[in-house]
């Protein structure tokens, strides 16, 4: 369709996304077509100046899944593994007479840091991937960062999936050693092309980010750093983040604050650092403002790694920090292997922030329970899907800025490029039938009748307005105390749940 035939285009010259770049490759197509007629020589001529000062005009930007067809919707039926047999992207799913595509429940993203970046690297080993978009030939960081975009499309486009996320540093590269208007420079290019990429696929920004935990210089924290010049750093990443954000149309931007915390309080003021991190939200706020970015921010919460006490450590302790420092335009991004790392379930996570209003965005992954730390795994487990999308399905879906975002990797020892689409479909297979399961439970309500059941005591009683006195009256009143309460049923509630998993 005209869709695709436009991102052929756009793959066809993105590889280049400076304008004499463009020009260069159209004029070595007007070269091509000399025998047919030299009019485009004509139209294109003053671009031949520029090809021998193109030092990457011989690369070109290949297909890296060729070899992978379309993943499409065949049913459950299908033994085709580059198949949905969930995962319906149009199929309209109603709940307590509410109706949305899938995809619009869903609202899937694809994580450029993962699925782009991701090496295979662990605490204990090198790289073990070898990705095709980094191995092609290309003359230098810029060259190879357009192929990585190119790919991100390209994926994007065979499996399906509306939206994506990254890092600033995910997708530009930082200017040699640490030269702020190049590596500026550098954002504003790779914005550029993105937006050329999006515009001719119809794929669009979930949110944007800034790394303000990989380089050096965030080694004691970013927003909390006690040097002056780390913070201010912190400040310019982040103003140009969301500068790309808003120009990519992002509808969303979170902070994750892996290096926001401490090693040990005998060398740290906990209280000048959480200030001051809240200061740099309120400025990031106060400039989307200014800039008329209507997006929503989000914070992600994890207790450690790598920091050994984060400061967000889990959704209490990140509301809490919201409610102190008035931040009414932050939400919360849950991702699912750090509410497990602190002790929590995902579910757990997410009807807490659901409970308060803060609920904003998940990152769907698992951890493996056999090794304690972030591994940030595809999560493909049909009764938890269905226990995640039963809260977000209780709060109506996402609102804007929200989706569930693969903040997930292969496993090291996967290392072709078809492991990338097994991955991503077989989770989104699992969410499509948490989203259908989770749709039943509530459209059927016998699990809701055994909740509101257990509260029956208080129907038409509130609490609104009586003293402590008032409840002790009405305590003595009943002149023998209860010595038991029914029965919470959970058993109940465990069989009913797993007759529709």
């Amino acid at each position: 369709g005209p869709s695709k035939r436009r991102l052929r285009r756009a793959r066809a010259f993105s590889c280049f996304s400076s304008p004499s770049n463009q020009r260069a490759k159209m004029a070595r197509l007007a070269i091509r077509s000399f025998a047919s007629g030299v009019a485009l020589l004509v139209l294109f001529g003053s671009a031949l100046f520029h090809v021998a000062s193109c030092d990457a005009s011989s690369i070109e930007c290949p297909d890296f899944f060729a070899d992978i067809p379309y993943v499409r919707f065949e049913g459950n039926q299908t033994s085709n593994l580059f198949a949905f047999r969930y995962y319906d992207a149009d199929e309209v799913v109603c709940v307590r007479g509410t109706c949305r595509k899938q995809r619009e429940w869903l609202r899937f993203s694809v994580a450029f840091w993962h699925t782009i970046r991701g090496e295979g690297r662990d605490p204990f080993g090198e790289p073990t991937k070898q990705w095709p978009w980094e191995t092609a030939p290309a003359s230098d960081k810029m060259e190879r960062a357009k192929l990585r975009m190119n790919a991100m499309f390209q994926f994007l486009d065979k499996l399906g999936v509306d939206w994506w996320c990254f890092h600033d540093r995910d997708i530009a590269p930082e200017g040699e050693g640490g030269d702020l208007k190049e590596t500026e420079r550098n954002l504003l290019d790779m914005v550029g092309l993105a937006k050329e990429l999006q515009q001719a696929s119809g794929k669009k920004l979930l949110w944007a980010t800034a790394n303000l935990f990989s380089s050096p210089r965030y080694m004691n924290g970013a927003g909390t750093s006690p040097d002056k010049a780390v913070f201010l750093s912190a400040a310019l990443q982040v103003k140009q983040a969301l500068d790309a954000g808003k120009e990519l149309g992002g509808e969303g931007y979170v902070f994750w604050g892996g290096r926001e915390g401490y090693a040990t309080l005998l060398n740290t003021d906990m209280g000048v650092e959480l200030d001051h991190l809240a200061a740099l939200f309120r400025a990031a706020s106060g400039y989307a403002d200014k800039i008329g970015w209507r997006g929503q921010f989000l914070i992600e919460p994890k207790p450690r790694e790598p920091s050994a006490n984060q400061y967000d450590y889990d959704v209490s302790a990140a509301a809490s920090f919201l409610r102190q420092h008035n931040l009414q335009r932050f939400k919360i991004n849950v991702e699912c292997n750090h509410a497990t790392l602190s002790g929590h379930s995902c579910a757990h996570e997410l009807e807490l922030a659901r409970t308060q209003d803060l609920l904003g965005s998940i990152d769907i992954n698992r951890g493996d329970p056999q090794s304690g730390w972030d591994t940030d795994e595809f999560l493909m487990d049909l009764p938890e899907a269905t226990r995640l999308m039963l809260v977000l399905l209780e709060q109506g879906g996402f609102e804007r800025g929200g989706g569930l975002n693969f903040d997930a990797k292969l496993r090291r020892e996967s290392t072709n490029v078809e492991d990338l689409f097994y991955a991503h479909i077989a989770s989104m297979d699992a969410m499509a039938r948490g989203l259908k399961a989770a749709a039943a439970i509530l459209n059927d309500g016998a699990l809701k009748d055994l909740k509101t059941r257990r509260y029956r005591s208080f129907e038409g009683y509130s609490l609104e307005g009586r003293s402590l006195a008032d409840l002790a009256a009405e305590a003595m009143a009943m002149e023998v105390a209860p010595s038991h309460t029914e029965s919470a049923s959970q058993e109940k509630a465990e069989l009913l749940f797993s007759t529709y998993v």
